[in-house]
């Protein structure tokens, strides 16, 4: 059955325009341009309402890290919701799916973490984190450890808790005041630097300005540090080697609380499980969500380190904090055949040691083009910073939205690249091949002499 097959595309984009109001989306503008309605998937590739074929550079918005159509993912919910569709883990309940996907997590992650709290989605992981957090430092007779530190222009959700802790701008232009005790330092982004210094050197330069912040608020009042391993809406900032060890040692060393928001990093988007394995730190605290189900049921949830919930058992008595959906059965199910599939499939060691490496090849070939000024990726997570001049890499106007139309090209010809101010990124499912590689390169190379065309006419 499928849902009011009689209706035609000119049907939904009606109906889309007059009751859907869109997340991070002028309204009014796209009531005069109308949605690109999005009607099916196969493998890496998404079908609009006039059946035009796109590969999907962005995996969703991060999250379908199988691919679309997996029969199996469709199964294990259908089977959960003939036999639970729901029950909730209050009242000192739990179900099946919940408890072995809890047991599953702690074979996938580092040794310190050996219990999960569920949510909804990452931006409830990352609320969930600041409660966690904060009774944590309660627990410890510390209780004005109330700061937490993150980065500009990261994201983490769009909850009051997610947009405080964000560092971008336009999101705290809107809907404040936000959180207090919430403090940011600056991102590890080479490129948008003056480059004087190496990459390494900035690393440790960007890194040390947490130990500095530490020491203006006073280590007696920061509670914890978090950042995504790689900021992704931010333009797949991919920091320099130097910079997580060093973050790592100033959390040591002043007794903070490390979290690392592994929402789009986690589940092998970087040939590893998460991306605190890859950048080896050990964090406290991770919260994750996407990729857990490759988006096909929401779900996220936070990962406990025994350093925090050992203390939440033996001190904390009632935690007075949690959601209808924690723990959903249906979710979890999905989440545990998804993660069996990665397994099973070796999705991981694929992208290690064969798509990975394939990608950065073609992906760094781009950096021929007379537009863009520098290639970067990490395992399957890129980003292309397109400049006016090649040489000096200067940058365009911003009132120009040269990004913008690149995405915009982009689409038009059968590729997603996601737009972040002037820079293209992608981050495609894991189960690409290399000839949908092939593919995915040879349309970006076409979109950017697209690209160029239009801002030069």
């Amino acid at each position: 059955m499928t849902i009011a097959s009689d209706r035609s595309a000119a049907d939904w984009k009606k109906l889309d325009k007059n009751h859907y109001l869109h997340p991070f989306t002028d309204f009014k503008s796209l009531r005069k341009k109308k949605s690109r309605i999005i009607t099916r998937g196969d493998g890496v590739y998404i079908y609009d309402s006039d059946n035009n074929k796109i590969l999907d550079g962005m995996s969703g918005l991060w999250c379908v890290n199988i691919g679309y159509g997996r029969q199996e993912l469709v199964e294990a919910a259908t089977e959960q919701l003939k036999e639970l569709p729901y029950y909730n883990s209050f009242f000192q309940c739990a179900t099946p799916p919940s408890i072995e996907l809890a047991h599953l997590l702690k074979s996938i992650t580092q040794p310190q973490f050996n219990r999960v709290f569920y949510t909804g989605s990452g931006s409830e992981a990352i609320d969930t984190m600041i409660r966690v957090t904060r009774r944590y430092w309660e627990l410890m007779d510390q209780p004005e450890r109330k700061t937490i530190i993150a980065r500009e222009n990261a994201y983490h959700g769009s909850t009051i808790g997610g947009v405080s802790l964000s560092g971008m701008k336009m999101m705290h232009s809107q809907g404040g005041p936000f959180l207090s005790k919430i403090e940011h330092i600056g991102q590890p982004y080479w490129f948008g630097s003056d480059r004087e210094l190496s990459s390494n050197d900035f690393g440790l330069k960007m890194a040390g300005l947490l130990e500095e912040k530490i020491n203006e608020i006073g280590a007696e009042n920061v509670a914890a540090f978090v950042g995504e391993p790689i900021q992704g809406a931010g333009g797949v900032i991919i920091p320099p080697e130097t910079y997580w060890p060093e973050i790592q040692r100033i959390c040591s060393q002043y007794g903070i609380l490390l979290v690392t928001d592994e929402v789009i990093c986690g589940f092998g988007r970087l040939g590893q499980w998460f991306g605190a394995d890859y950048y080896q730190i050990q964090p406290d605290l991770m919260t994750f969500a996407k990729g857990v189900t490759s988006g096909y049921l929401p779900l996220g949830g936070v990962m406990v380190g025994d350093r925090v919930g050992d203390v939440l058992i033996d001190k904390g008595g009632e935690f007075t904090h949690g959601y209808t959906y924690s723990g959903h059965p249906a979710t979890c199910a999905v989440a545990i055949e998804n993660i069996n599939i990665i397994q099973s499939e070796k999705l991981i060691e694929n992208v290690t040691q064969n798509i990975g490496p394939y990608l950065r090849k073609k992906w760094h070939s781009l950096s021929d083009h007379p537009l863009v000024g520098e290639t970067r990726i990490a395992g399957l997570m890129g980003a292309l910073e397109l400049v006016a001049d090649k040489t000096s890499l200067e940058r365009f106007d911003k009132k120009i939205g040269v990004g913008t139309i690149c995405r915009d090209v982009c689409v038009n010809n059968g590729l997603v690249m996601r737009a972040v101010g002037d820079i293209m990124i992608i981050a495609p499912p894991l189960i690409i091949t290399r000839e949908q590689i092939d593919e995915l390169t040879e349309k970006a190379w076409k979109c950017l002499d697209l690209t160029q065309k239009a801002i030069d006419t």
